[in-house]
């Protein structure tokens, strides 16, 4: 009787669980039986399996042999444990010393040649491991650059089963036909899978991408794009088509900064995850950009599937910006399943294979017209939109989700002056992204010692009790909630708003101005506050 046991990862989410492979051979009819909740792919592992150790110039036992995956409670799919199986079963067979194997963590696909193919999920799978105190992991020769991102791991990379034996048997590695440049990798095939970003794109660096210099006018908007990046406060912009709503949303990811260390790690495991990580780029550096269509389902925006949950749009767009163009036109319940992402930052799903927690901590930019036909707040334009229809139209946004929304901008039409160029060019978004990193900076000296980050991260009890404003800054906020033009949830997001405008002004804390400025962009009420240094509305 022999035995053998490995380790590998199976994913829930993009959160790993270590199982434990274990192969017992016992005397008796030949047979290959795998326990352990596989699902169907997994399941067909048993013939991938076989022929690649055959094809790999190893004897296949005729032994009846048992595979175990154990947590057996945990289900279990994909085709990342097939490495993991063959190792089992070669140091059962005794090709290998059982011991060299107990504790590999081992991910990967099997060729029916014996090629060893790479799978999503690698980063989060390794994390995983080294979370569990593992210390060495053998991947695909693809994804080794992937995995090497998480510190404290050694990483393997293989191309074939054959050069895993000859390593783990101390045999001389066999040299293995190298993948010439310029022509197509088969074994890349189902790691990136198309049209699973939804719509999901790298912000370029800055002077790479659309410039926001091309943006004619929309002085108050503009500066509502500066103090949305500069905190992470959610953004709705209201306007007639072509007062360049859609522009201005497109260039918001540009005027972010780079993501952190820890954040590059968090979204490039989620971008692994979905099979959308660019290849030969294992770290994503840039906030992801996600702008689904208004025919987006709502499993599609939070998540879902058949099976184990897959991360959605909320997720693709995780610590970038998650963009809805023409948002009266999404359903209604896909709208409102976006509430509780934007107040928790991350989403959880529940289905009949488990429950899955997601993150979900993006930036929400929403884009609509007025009413149908998009002339309802232009003087002369001849909208017949009936009443009836144009608050139909804008009660598609419900009031809770706009509760949600910090910041408030009507997009105003485009003057002649400023499409021609006579009014002068704005600032290009290099110009604007500096601004920003430096009012993230003062945020995070400020914030030292917190577990927040950014302004709007701040509960509202820490903002009325240890962030305070300047003596009478808040008179104009107290009066508007005594009127009822702000729930007690609107005062919070206004203090935070006051908070980034003090820190993209240089200011120790929020003065009279930068609160009114905060109420005119949640309210739409001009109160006659400097949108710029030495200029006043």
């Amino acid at each position: 009787m022999g035995f053998a046991r490995t380790c590998s990862v199976a994913l829930v989410g993009v959160e790993g669980v270590l199982v434990e492979v274990q192969a017992d051979l016992e005397p008796g009819v030949a047979a290959f039986t795998l326990v352990g909740l596989p699902d169907k792919s997994l399941s067909e592992s048993r013939d991938r399996v076989r022929a690649a150790v055959v094809n790999s110039g190893a004897e296949w036992p005729q032994k009846k042999l048992t595979v175990g995956l154990s947590p057996a409670s945990v289900p279990k799919s994909g085709s990342g444990f097939d490495l993991a199986v063959a190792a089992a079963v070669l140091g059962a067979a005794e090709r290998i010393d059982p011991r060299s194997i107990a504790d590999l963590v081992l991910i990967g696909e099997l060729g029916l040649d014996g090629r060893v193919r790479p799978v999503r999920g690698t980063l989060p799978a390794v994390l995983a491991a080294a979370d569990a105190g593992y210390h060495q992991v053998v991947v695909p020769e693809q994804t080794a650059g992937e995995a090497a991102l998480v510190p404290g791991v050694s990483v393997l990379g293989v191309r074939t089963l054959r050069q895993l034996i000859a390593i783990l048997a101390d045999e001389p590695v066999p040299d293995e036909e190298p993948v010439v440049e310029g022509r197509p990798d088969p074994m890349l095939a189902g790691l990136l899978v198309p049209g699973a970003g939804i719509g999901t794109g790298l912000a370029p660096d800055p002077g790479e991408g659309p410039d926001l210099a091309d943006v004619a006018g929309q002085h108050t908007a503009r500066r509502a794009l500066e103090i949305a990046a500069a905190g992470g406060h959610h953004l709705f912009l209201t306007g007639p088509p072509g007062a360049g709503k859609t522009m201005l949303a497109e260039r918001l990811p540009g005027i972010l900064p780079p993501l952190t260390r820890q954040e590059s790690l968090e979204v490039t495991a989620i971008h692994s995850v979905a099979g959308i990580l660019p290849p030969g780029e294992p770290l994503v550096r840039r906030a992801p950009y996600c702008a689904p269509h208004h025919s987006a389902t709502m499993q599609s925006l939070v998540g879902g599937g058949n099976g184990i949950p897959r991360p959605g749009a909320v997720s693709l767009s995780h610590r970038g910006v998650l963009f809805l163009d023409e948002a009266p036109e999404f359903s209604t319940k896909s709208l409102d399943s976006l509430r509780q992402p934007l107040e928790s930052g991350h989403v959880v799903i529940a289905r009949t294979a488990g429950v899955v927690r997601l993150p979900a901590r993006f930036l929400l930019a929403l884009a609509a017209n007025p009413c149908p036909c998009g002339r309802h707040t232009l003087h002369g334009a001849g909208c017949e939109c009936p009443p009836a229809a144009v608050r139909r139209y804008q009660a598609r946004l419900s009031g809770p989700l706009l509760d949600r929304i910090d910041l408030r901008v009507e997009a105003e039409p485009v003057t002649r002056a400023d499409l021609l160029g006579q009014g002068g060019r704005g600032e290009p978004t290099g110009t604007v992204a500096d601004r920003v990193r430096e009012a993230r900076a003062r945020t995070t000296a400020r914030l030292t010692g917190t577990p927040w980050t950014l302004n709007s991260e701040i509960p509202g009890h820490e903002l009325r009790t240890r962030h305070l404003t300047a003596p009478g800054a808040l008179a104009h906020a107290e009066r508007d909630v005594e009127r009822g033009l702000l729930t007690a949830r609107g005062l919070d997001r206004v203090l935070r708003v006051a908070w980034t405008i003090a820190d993209l002004a240089g200011h120790d804390r929020p003065d009279r101005d930068d609160i009114a400025l905060a109420l005119e962009l949640r309210t739409g009420i001009t109160r006659g506050v400097p949108l710029t240094t030495g200029e006043r509305r």
